[in-house]
């Protein structure tokens, strides 16, 4: 089962405010998540998924939360206490791929054993409190860059 991040990231590393408002609009970035997604499990921690308003269609949305409530509210949602045991559900149900959302604490715990990122670099810097982690280039090499108006894909591997 591969474990990839899939992440939009500014310039100055933002990539949410705590406040729940996305710091930007980007239809064509919004699209490349969408279709890159869609048909996969969408890990993500409880902050992101309260940003979200509601569970994404066409894709299981797991929930990383000690928080009983979503359960009860969202009968769509998968609800685990802690990342590993996300991934041992997704592993028991031979999923091909599985997508990590975010936020935060999430992309810092799962970067150190996700097999791929997907990182849409925007062309700006934006308003913020929350922040993707350093990418380390002794850990992950580029694969592929996808260059588009206001953004660049960069698919990232991790070195071998």
């Amino acid at each position: 089962m591969e474990k990839i991040i899939i992440a939009a990231v500014a310039k100055n590393n933002v990539i949410g405010r705590s406040d729940g408002r996305m710091p930007w609009y980007l239809e064509e970035e919004f699209e490349h998540f969408k279709k890159t997604t869609i048909g996969y499990p969408i890990l993500m921690g409880r902050k992101t998924f309260e940003s979200l308003g509601k569970p994404l269609e066409n894709r299981l949305n797991i929930v990383i939360t000690s928080s009983e409530s979503l359960k009860k509210e969202f009968a769509k949602l998968v609800v685990f206490n802690s990342l590993e045991d996300a991934y041992k559900f997704c592993g028991s149900r031979n999923f091909q791929k599985i997508f990590i959302i975010g936020g935060e604490r999430i992309f810092i715990k799962a970067m150190k054993d996700a097999d791929e990122m997907i990182v849409s670099h925007l062309n700006f810097e934006a308003e913020g409190d929350i922040y993707f982690p350093a990418i380390d280039l002794q850990v992950w090499k580029i694969s592929l860059v996808d260059k588009r108006k206001d953004f660049e894909i960069i698919y990232y591997t991790r070195n071998q």
